[in-house]
This record gives C-alpha cells, sequence and structure tokens, in this order.
C-alpha cells in the first residue's frame, strides 16, 4: 500500500531508501538539535546523520537516532527500508502508533523504541521480522495485550516492555523463545496467571514482571531455572511457597523480588523461619546485590546478613518480621562493615527494642534508611550524623523518645526526613537549616517544644513540612512563609502558636493545603492569603481570628475545603462561595456571621456545609432550619416531616407561644390522624403515643405524640420540654416551631438512632432495612457533641438534657443526628453549672438506666457531667453495637469495662461486627477486617481506638476525670479530620 516501489516501478534499490528516509523526515516536527538539517540533497543520504548504508548495495542497514530530541510521529515508509537490520530511535519524544508497516522489514535484528511517548497497540505482524533478536519498547505508552504471534520470533534474546499500559495476560506461546535471555515485563497492567510454559526459557536470566495484577501461583520450574540472575516477581497478588533449595537451584541470583513468602510447610513455622535463614546465610557464595522480600508474610527474627558481601539493596518491609522486644534488631549490626549498602527497609513490620546505635557506623555511602511503622524504642542516636550521604530518613510511626540529635544538621544531602508520630521532644535543633536539599520534613505528633526555627527558610527546596499536633510555641516565622517552594502541605496545626498570620503567606502561590488549626492565632485573616491560588485546602478553625472573610480569598478558585469554624469571625457569608464550584467542605460554624447565608452552589448540599453557632444568620435552604430573613417568622413549613406533640384537654398557650412558626388547630391534628386510629400508630413511650398522620391542607406529613395524662408527670415534661427549647437555635437540636396547644418539631424521617444501631427484624421481614457505616457513626456522634457543646455552654443559660440516648437521636434525611426529647431536661441557674439539692428534679431519677451517671443514682446534683457521661456510653455503643445493658454486662463487668479491657491489643474483638464487613466506595474505607498490623487500615483502626479512648473517657466513675463537651468536640472533629479530609499529615 505504502510501498513505492510497487507503485512506481522505476522507483528501485538506494532510491526507495531515499524516499523513505525523507518521508521519515517529514513527520518530524520537533528537531532541537537540528539533526535533520543534515539530510539534504547535498550529500547522499548514507552520510546523513544516524544513517548506515553496506558498501555492496548503498541500502540502509541502521538507522539510529538515539538521544537527540526528535519528536514527530514515525512514517510507514519505514517499512520500505528492506535491509534495515537495527532501528533505534530510543530515549525521543516519538508519538502515536508503531506503523504496521514494521512488519515488512524482514531483515530486522534490532527495533529499539524505548523511552518515547508512543501509543496504540504493538504490532502483531512483528512476527514476520523473524531474525529479531532485540525488542525493546519499555517507558512508553503501549497499550492493549502482548501479541501471542511474538511466540514466533525463535531468534528472540531481549524482550522489553516495561513500564507501558499493557493489559492482558503473559502469552504462553513465549515459552517457544528458547533463546530469551530477558523477559521484562513489569510495571504494566496485566494480570492472569504466570504461564507454565515459561519453565521451558532455560536461557533466561533477567525476568521481571513486577508492578503488574498478575496471580496465581508461581510454577515450580521456574525455581530451576539455574541462568538467573536477576527475579522480580514483586508487586503482584501472586501466591505460592520459596524451595529452602533455592541457593542451590538459582545460584548466579543478583536481584532477588518477591511478594511470596517462605511459606509454612507442613512441619510447621520453625521450619519456615528455617528456611529464610538457610536462604540468606548460603546466598553469600553469590554475588546477591538486591534482595526484596517487601510485602510477605515473613515473621520470627531476621538472621545474621554479614556474608552477604555485595548487598546493594535490602528490602524487608511489610511483614511480620520481631517480636517488639530488645534484641529484635541485632542482624542490623551484621551490616555495619557492608560498604556497597545503599539501601534498607524494614518498614512497617514488629521490631521492638531501641534504636541500634551501631547504625551510626554504617557505611557512608548509605543513600535510603527506612525504619517506620515499627515499635522501636530509645533515642535517634546523636552519631546519625556520620551517615553523610543519607538522602532518605524515615523513622516515623515508632516509639522514639528524645530530642532530633544536632548533628542532624550534617546530613547535608537530606532529602526525606519523616520522623512523625513518635515520643520525641525537646526543641528542633537549629542545625536543621543547614539541611538545604531537603524537600520534605515531616514530624507532626509528637511532643517538641518550643519556637519553629526561623532558619527553616534556608531549605528553599521544601514541598512539604508537617509540624501539627505538638507543642510548638511562639509566633510563625515569616521565613517559614516565605518559602515559595513549598508545593503540597505546610502544616502547623494543634500547636500553641500565636500572634498574627503573617503577610508572608501571600508567597506560597504554589502550596495545595495550608492548615494553621488549632493555634492561638489571632488578628485579621491577611488579605494577601488570596495570592495562594494554587489552594485546595484551607484550615483556619479553632483560632482566635476576628473580622470578616477577605473578599481577596475569592481568588482561591481552587478551593476543595475550607474551614474556619470555632473562630470570631464577624460580617457576612461571603457571596463568592456560591461559585467555588470545586468546593466539597465548608465549615463556619461557631463564629459571628450575620445576615443571609446564601442558597446556591456548596449551601444546597447540607452534608457539606457547617454553619451552626452563628445565630445571626438567616435564610438558606430549609434543611438549614434558620429563621426567614427580616421577620419574626421562618418560611413556610418545608415537605419535611414534622412532630407536634398534642395535649387532649384545653389548655392555656405556654411561655412557648410567643415563638410560635405553625398555626395547627387540634381538628386539624385529629383529621390528619384519622382520630388517633391504630393504625396510624408508630410508637409509644413512658408519657405518650406517637401517631402518623398527614395534614389536609399541605398535604405534610406529620407525627403527633398524645400525652398521656394519666402519668402525673406528663404535663410537667410537657412543660419541661417547652421551657428548654423556646429559645435554642441549632442545627443538631429537634427545634420548636409552634405551641398553642401542641409542640410541633421537626421530625426526622429517618428515625431514631435506636431504630438504626439495633433494627428490629419481625417474624415477617428477611432482613434488616439498612446499616449504618464508619463514617457516618463518626458524623452523627460528631452532630450529638456539638449539640451538648451548645447546651452546655453557648445556650443563655445552660441545659442539661438528662435523658440521652440512641432513642433520642433523630436522624433526618441526610442522616445528620439532632437531640430530641427534652421531657427531662433541667436550665441551670445563670451562675452555677451545678444545681444544690433544693433544685433537684421533681420527676424522679434522672435518665435511663444504663445511661445515667452513676452519681446520680447516690442522689448527686445534677450536672453538665452527667450528659458527658451518658455521651461516652452512647459513643461506645455506637461504635460496638452492643447497648449497655446487654445481657452479657452483669457480675461486675459493663461496657465500659469491656471496651477498656480490649483497647490495648484486641479492639478488632470489640468492633461492631457490621463496621468489619462494610467497604466504603471511594477508597474512605475498606474492609477493616484484618488484624491491628493490617495495612491501609492503620488509619481507620487508629481512628477507632482515639474514638473508644474518648468513650472511656467520658464515661469515667468519677465526673472529674471526665472531658468538658467543647474538648470532646475538638478531639472527635480532629479524629474526623484524618478521615474525611485529604490525609492532611500523611500528604507527603
Amino acid at each position: 500500500m505504502l510501498c513505492l516501489a510497487t507503485k512506481s516501478p522505476v522507483i528501485r534499490g538506494n532510491v526507495t531508501d531515499q524516499l523513505a528516509l525523507l518521508q521519515f523526515k517529514a513527520k518530524i516536527t520537533g528537531d532541537q538539535l537540528k539533526i535533520m538539517e543534515s539530510w539534504n540533497s547535498s550529500s547522499h543520504f548514507c552520510q546523513w546523520r544516524g544513517v548506515t548504508c553496506d558498501r555492496k548495495h548503498q541500502r540502509v542497514t541502521k538507522l539510529e537516532l538515539q538521544f537527540l530530541k526528535l519528536s514527530g510521529s514515525l512514517s510507514p515508509y519505514i517499512g520500505n527500508l528492506s535491509f534495515l537490520k537495527g532501528l533505534n530511535l530510543a530515549n525521543n519524544n516519538f508519538y502515536n502508533q508503531i506503523p504496521q508497516e514494521f512488519g515488512r522489514l524482514r531483515r530486522l535484528e534490532t527495533l529499539e523504541l524505548s523511552n518515547n511517548s508512543l501509543s496504540g497497540e504493538i504490532p502483531s505482524n512483528l512476527s514476520a521480522c523473524s531474525m529479531l533478536t532485540f525488542v525493546h519498547m519499555r517507558s512508553n505508552q503501549l497499550k492493549g495485550e502482548i501479541p501471542a504471534s511474538l511466540g514466533l520470533l525463535s531468534n528472540l534474546i531481549h524482550l522489553r516492555f516495561y513500564n507501558n499500559s499493557l493489559t492482558g495476560s503473559i502469552p504462553p506461546s513465549l515459552g517457544n523463545l528458547s533463546s530469551l535471555k530477558e523477559l521484562h515485563l513489569a510495571l504494566n497492567g496485566l494480570t492472569g496467571n504466570i504461564p507454565e510454559t515459561l519453565v521451558r526459557l532455560t536461557n533466561l536470566s533477567f525476568f521481571s514482571i513486577g508492578g503488574n495484577a498478575i496471580f496465581g501461583i508461581v510454577p515450580v520450574g521456574m525455581f530451576n531455572l539455574s541462568s538467573i540472575r536477576v527475579f522480580d516477581i514483586g508487586g503482584n497478588k501472586i501466591q505460592g511457597t520459596l524451595h529452602s533449595d533455592l541457593e542451590i537451584t538459582m545460584p548466579y541470583v543478583e536481584f532477588f523480588s518477591s511478594t511470596i513468602g517462605l511459606m509454612p510447610s507442613p512441619r510447621g513455622t520453625e521450619f519456615h523461619k528455617l528456611m529464610l535463614y538457610s536462604l540468606l546465610q548460603r546466598w553469600h557464595f553469590f554475588k546477591v546485590y538486591f534482595l526484596d522480600f517487601n510485602n510477605n508474610m515473613l515473621d520470627g527474627n531476621v538472621p545474621s546478613l554479614e556474608k552477604l558481601d555485595n548487598l546493594f539493596d535490602l528490602e524487608l518491609g511489610i511483614n511480620h518480621f520481631g517480636h517488639g522486644r530488645k534484641g529484635d534488631l541485632n542482624f542490623l549490626c551484621t551490616l555495619v562493615n557492608k560498604t556497597k549498602l545503599e539501601y534498607l527497609s524494614i518498614v512497617k513490620n514488629n521490631f521492638g527494642g531501641e534504636f541500634p546505635e551501631c547504625i551510626s557506623n554504617f557505611s557512608s555511602n548509605l543513600r535510603g534508611l527506612n525504619m517506620g511503622g515499627n515499635n522501636i524504642l530509645g533515642k535517634i542516636p546523636d552519631e546519625i550524623g556520620n551517615l553523610i550521604n543519607l538522602e532518605v530518613l524515615d523513622v516515623g510511626h515508632n516509639q522514639l523518645l528524645g530530642s532530633i540529635p544536632f548533628d542532624i544538621g550534617r546530613l547535608w544531602k537530606l532529602n526525606i526526613f519523616y520522623a512523625l508520630s513518635n515520643f520525641l521532644s525537646g526543641t528542633i535543633p537549629h542545625s536543621i537549616g543547614n539541611l538545604t536539599e531537603l524537600t520534605k520534613l515531616i514530624l507532626d505528633i509528637n511532643n517538641i517544644q518550643g519556637n519553629i526555627p526561623s532558619n527553616l527558610g534556608k531549605c528553599q527546596n521544601l514541598l512539604s513540612l508537617g509540624l501539627s499536633n505538638n507543642n510548638l510555641s511562639g509566633t510563625i516565622p515569616p521565613e517559614i512563609l516565605g518559602l515559595s517552594s513549598l508545593s503540597i502541605v505546610l502544616n502547623l496545626s494543634s500547636n500553641s502558636l500565636t500572634g498574627e498570620l503573617p503577610v508572608e503567606v501571600e508567597k506560597l502561590k504554589n502550596l495545595g493545603l495550608l492548615d494553621v488549626s488549632h493555634n492561638r492565632l489571632s488578628g485579621l485573616i491577611p488579605n494577601n492569603l488570596g495570592s495562594c491560588v494554587s489552594l485546595v485546602e484551607l484550615y483556619l478553625e479553632g483560632n482566635l481570628f476576628e473580622g470578616p472573610i477577605p473578599l481577596s480569598l475569592s481568588s482561591l478558585r481552587g478551593l476543595g475545603a475550607l474551614d474556619v469554624s470555632n473562630n470570631n469571625l464577624s460580617g457576612g457569608i461571603p457571596e463568592f462561595l456560591v461559585r467555588f464550584g470545586a468546593l466539597k467542605y465548608l465549615n463556619l460554624s461557631f463564629n459571628n456571621f450575620e445576615g443571609v447565608i446564601p442558597s446556591e452552589g456548596v449551601f444546597k448540599n447540607t452534608s457539606a456545609i457547617f454553619v451552626e453557632g452563628n445565630n445571626k444568620l438567616c435564610g438558606g435552604i430549609l434543611e438549614l432550619h434558620l429563621s426567614r430573613c427580616n421577620s419574626k417568622t421562618s418560611s413556610k413549613a418545608s415537605a419535611k416531616l414534622k412532630i407536634a406533640i398534642i395535649v387532649k384537654k384545653e389548655q392555656k398557650p405556654t411561655t412557648c407561644a410567643e415563638h410560635s412558626l405553625l398555626q395547627l388547630s387540634y381538628q386539624s391534628i385529629l383529621r390528619a390522624t384519622n382520630g388517633f386510629c391504630m393504625e396510624n400508630l408508630v410508637g409509644s413511650g413512658s408519657f405518650g403515643s406517637v401517631y402518623k398522620g398527614i395534614l389536609e391542607e399541605s398535604g405534610v406529613a406529620i407525627a403527633v405524640k398524645v400525652l398521656n395524662l394519666l402519668h402525673h408527670r406528663a404535663s410537667k415534661s410537657f412543660f419541661t420540654e417547652c421551657e428548654a427549647l423556646k429559645n435554642i437555635r441549632l442545627r443538631n437540636l429537634v427545634k420548636v416551631l409552634t405551641a398553642i396547644s401542641a409542640l410541633v418539631y421537626e421530625f426526622m424521617e429517618n428515625g431514631s438512632l435506636e431504630d438504626w444501631l439495633h433494627p428490629y427484624v419481625s417474624m415477617n421481614e428477611s432482613e434488616m432495612t439498612g446499616n449504618l457505616n464508619f463514617f457516618q457513626r463518626v458524623n452523627m456522634a460528631i452532630d450529638v457533641a456539638h449539640a451538648l457543646q451548645y447546651l452546655h455552654h453557648h445556650c443563655e443559660t445552660s441545659i442539661i438534657h438528662c435523658d440521652l440516648k440512641p432513642s433520642n437521636i433523630l436522624l433526618d434525611g441526610e442522616m445528620v443526628g439532632h437531640i430530641g426529647d427534652f421531657g427531662l431536661a433541667k436550665i441551670l441557674s445563670a451562675d452555677r453549672l451545678n444545681y444544690s439539692s433544693n433544685q433537684s428534679s421533681s420527676l424522679g431519677l434522672r435518665g435511663t438506666i444504663g445511661y445515667a451517671p452513676p452519681e446520680y443514682g447516690i442522689g448527686s446534683d445534677l450536672s453538665t457531667k452527667g450528659d458527658v457521661y451518658s455521651y461516652g456510653i452512647l459513643l461506645l455503643e455506637m461504635f460496638t453495637g452492643k447497648r449497655p445493658t446487654d445481657e452479657r454486662f452483669k457480675e461486675g463487668l459493663s461496657l465500659h469495662k469491656h471496651v477498656k479491657a480490649a483497647l490495648a491489643n484486641r479492639v478488632i474483638e470489640i468492633i461492631d461486627p457490621i463496621l468489619l464487613q462494610e467497604s466504603v466506595r471511594g477508597g474512605t474505607i475498606i474492609d477493616i477486617t484484618l488484624n491491628e498490623n493490617s495495612l491501609g487500615n492503620d488509619r481507620h483502626l487508629q481512628c477507632l481506638n482515639l474514638i473508644f479512648e474518648t468513650g472511656l473517657t467520658c464515661s469515667a466513675q468519677s465526673p472529674s476525670e471526665r472531658m468538658d463537651m467543647s474538648d470532646i468536640v475538638t478531639k472527635l472533629c480532629s479524629i474526623r479530620d484524618q478521615l474525611f479530609r485529604p490525609a492532611r499529615v500523611h500528604r507527603i
């Protein structure tokens, strides 16, 4: 089709080659080095740069144009170079597909197209190039399957397709390539099994399929390929067992990477460990320089490695090595004299004992030391500065104590330093400013004190800086905010930093996440924060900022999360937030904002916005339940369900009447419920029954609670609830809408938390209606905590609920939690948080058995700490799925003790089984079904531990040991930060 010789019979021989080369040149669109300028008529084409011809026929035999910065597509006319033996276009920028016409190059022996941008599929007709010995197409964008027809290339020695986007399985036909020495298919999307036919490749010395999605078992014969020097099957889903005589069957291995382990044999785990010991001991006779046992099931102690003299890289991460005690790390000291060792990783194991001082005597050639995710104790040795070529130091997620050594400043090549989640103390040494090559400094979650060193401003290559959750004080150095290199994260949250946010923040134009929350920063939010146009997440909550949100922030159009809650901000809510299309999380709670809240953009999504604690806001969508702007009455009743409490006798209007929002007659209620017929009965309680109805006038569904006036406490409960609720305004509290002969409440269409935690299954039902997932429970816990915080601290006079339990937590259509049933509530005097004995309730014992605090049972005064106790029990119930009155809790055992006993190392045993089975789409939580060491779930298990710890502290026996609701809100919001928001500490 494209062969010019067939189109024009007079064009033959070297003329054909010349025209093919000119067509190749015509497809070149970029030639920075001007290579193609030599391809002109002033010289014979055999003299052109990169072209080699045979002397006899002057036909092109080689076209070699590698590393010349050429770009363009490949001309199909290359297929007319019929004498071509070698084609090398590696390390350029050729794009588009590989022409099918390459299959006409019958004399081709070498095809080198690596490191380009070629796309499309591998031409299947390459199999016609029967002389091929080298096919190299690594690091392109090739897709589709590996053609099975390549198994016909009997002369093939090297086949490299790694680092592409190939899919499908490895063709069994490749087992026919009897001359093959190198098969490199790593870093693709290959699936399926390793074909059994590959065991026939007896000349194979390089076998790499790592970084795919291949599964199944390695064919036994693969371990008998005695010529193997590189064996890489890591990063797949492969299972199986390595043979104990591997050092005999693969005697020349230099590079070994496997995600299958030395699995326990029928003779037990000790034989399993013996095989590893034997393998590492006997392989010293050979030139092993890379040993990778990452991500296996290996456990026990690591044997001595003193005889692996050529070791360059040792990877033992993500296993179960160690016993969490002294001596686990003794093997490291056998590496002291290994002068070729450059990389060592033991991350995410169970190594214990103290940080070995012998590490400071390692070869100065060491470049990477990764020890994170273990149980290592002690101090980082002062002599760590001896490792002067170290580029990566990861000691995070251990139990290290003491200060960061001053000699850390000698590691002038250090690029990454992770020490997060330890118990480090002292100050950040000023010598750290000498580490001018640092790109990531992550010291979050420690006990570091003092000021942030201003000379960190010398580290002008920093991309990420994490200092959150420490005890840092003083002001934020302007030099830090002047680091324009910061582009990933700057996290200074949860410290005791003071002063204003420096105006130098405007230099962070490339920063993606800024978090200065939960400090003591004050003053105005600087106007020039709007210069940080790359911000995706901005967290300023929990400070003392005042004034309005600057209009300059309108330039932050890429914001996906903005939190300014718990400050002293005022003014209106900026209209520009409506136009932020990427905004998915907006928290304005507990400030002094006033005026109209918008109803468009993010403000339409009640699960994305939080505005509680701003009593002067009005308007917005109905679900926010804010008052109508410029009026003492709210908007019309929405389509959401309402609940009305009706007393079946004539009464005078209560003191709540002046706040009424709906006008309902008793007759309209009677008609709505069809005369309170039994078919409409949906529930009953101590003081009355609840009926479902539909109002004729509006079609609004309601639920009517009819008080049982035969109960002598019913009317007292009614008036108590009316008085408690008449002035409160909070999203997470059921709001009074009217009171004439009735109290009309918001009614939550998703029922109560009790219904969801302990659903009732009738004899006619085969399955429950639904379950609460992990994140829903966290959100509901925070909803309830916010409500209690408001009652205790933000009302004109503090209110104690006195009966907090799951049946009194109501859920709206968005599954937002609301506290209801204030029939037992008590309003505190303005100057006291506890009642004296003469203020005790005439309603008898406050609360419900299992949830009422123990001090109420012995006649102690009511206090907000009683609500805290009930909340603690509620929190434990929400995440264990067990009621405090469960029949197993007897003979001294309680829900509190049950959780406390398991918290140390058996937390999986107490989690609600429903949570252990869930898998929330989108990567937010994935099957927390494994154990505490399960990778990928550490974050969620850690948060569960924190939640249980909070519940235990709240439900302590002594009121003085319980937390305050404000502290509880802060704690739980911090936990939610780790779950809902993009991981801020770990985004490194």
